[in-house]
């Protein structure tokens, strides 16, 4: 992947974090979106785009609209090789829409459809397409249509990963934090490697970083701030050091006492001189739906929404503008792995206790994820942020209901 498109997608997800996660905080509800899925969209609207439509929409992507249309080519494409991730791009047009063939050559291969202008029956051709394309994580394409529509733009991610070491997992009530009494299906784990802990520093004061690592060159990274930190400064904060725009210190280099949130670092007696890392969260389980128009500046499509002229005319000799964009997403994250999906769409009308001799000092550190948090799936080799999110809640196990064993 090129790094200037890396750079230009991470962007906007800090940008989009900021925004989703202020809304997620005032409604106590989780969140997870993917600018990786809704970047290269925009990028092809920019490259057949004219006028003040085009300006915002290459200040959104943060790359100038002429390369837009040849960067998202290479992006889907560099996606499509990313171990655990699968993508697919489509385009469904009007039977009487014209495209305009330097425009649709850059499209990636892969579905091509017609409209009928039935919208239940496009609707569910549409579904079927975002459910199979997500493996059934995703059952719904995100998209407004009615008679006037003329054409659909989407994008479909579905990530799954396993971790390398698998966490330990318990159902019961949480002990501590803010879901104390609740209960949570816990996951345990501990681990040597002491520097999958890091903390950085940002407006709103320390974050806490915890590398989940995956086995397909893609890792999750749980964010946790101070009790008083909006959600969008750690969310910013952790996609800063994630990405190594932001310097963030290991914790074999932390001093000892509770240098971050959720994080004790000591030096103690031990019958080993091996450092260990004891990591303690939650299962959880996060959906979401976007309308990217309640975001329109945000997204460069303030100008693109007006119906009145068209805006697109390199895709198009018949004038378009964008009725729609939305984007339908989900995350899980358990003892075993990790998984998470988006659709992202454009529709567009017309206009252990035991005794030994303690004979060694050793570092040790502990790190524990009971209250809200944040999380960022990333690839390792790139940087590219795949998925971002809110835990609002943890995974509440369901109870149970069977009936006792007869005596």
């Amino acid at each position: 992947m090129r790094n200037s498109t890396v750079r230009a997608v991470n962007r906007l997800t800090t940008r989009w974090a900021a925004a989703a996660a202020a809304q997620t905080q005032a409604g106590n509800t989780g969140t997870v979106f993917t600018a990786a899925g809704l970047w290269p969209l925009l990028a092809l609207l920019a490259d057949g785009s004219d006028g003040p439509a085009r300006a915002e929409l290459a200040q959104a992507l943060g790359i100038p609209a002429e390369a837009a249309g040849q960067a998202a080519r290479e992006l889907l494409d560099a996606l499509a090789g990313v171990g655990g991730l699968r993508t697919a791009t489509g385009l469904w047009t009007g039977a009487r829409l014209p495209l305009e063939e330097d425009w649709s050559a850059k499209l990636p291969d892969g579905a091509r459809g017609t409209l009928t202008g039935d919208p239940d029956a496009d609707a569910k051709a549409l579904d079927a397409w975002a459910s199979d394309r997500t493996d059934g994580l995703i059952e719904r394409m995100p998209v407004v249509l009615d008679e006037s529509t003329l054409m659909v733009l989407a994008s479909a991610l579905a990530l799954r990963l396993r971790w390398i070491q698998p966490f330990g997992e318990w159902e019961g009530e949480a002990h501590t934090g803010a879901w104390a009494g609740r209960r949570v299906r816990a996951l345990h784990r501990s681990t040597s490697l002491l520097d999958r802990v890091r903390v950085a520093h940002g407006p709103s004061g320390a974050v806490t970083l915890l590398e989940v690592v995956g086995a397909a060159g893609v890792d999750v990274h749980l964010v946790l701030g101070e009790p008083e930190a909006q959600a969008g400064e750690t969310l910013t904060t952790g996609i800063a050091a994630v990405t190594r725009a932001l310097p963030a210190t290991v914790a074999s280099l932390l001093p000892d006492g509770r240098p971050g949130p959720g994080l004790t670092v000591a030096t103690v007696a031990a019958e080993s001189p091996e450092p260990r890392l004891d990591i303690e969260t939650v299962a959880f389980e996060v959906r979401s739906e976007h309308d990217l128009l309640d975001h329109a500046r945000l997204f460069g499509l303030e100008t693109a929404t007006d119906t009145d002229r068209g805006h697109f005319p390199g895709v198009s000799p018949q004038p378009l503008a964008v009725a729609s964009a939305r984007q339908s997403a989900l995350a899980r994250f358990d003892a075993a792995g990790f998984e998470a999906a988006t659709v992202t769409a454009f529709g567009m009308p017309v206009g252990c206790s035991a005794s030994a001799r303690l004979r060694y000092r050793a570092r040790r550190a502990e790190v524990c994820f009971d209250r809200p948090f944040g999380f960022l799936a990333v690839h390792r080799t790139s940087r590219l942020v795949l998925a971002a999110g809110w835990v609002a809640e943890p995974h509440t196990p369901e109870p149970d209901t069977s009936e006792p064993d007869a005596l």
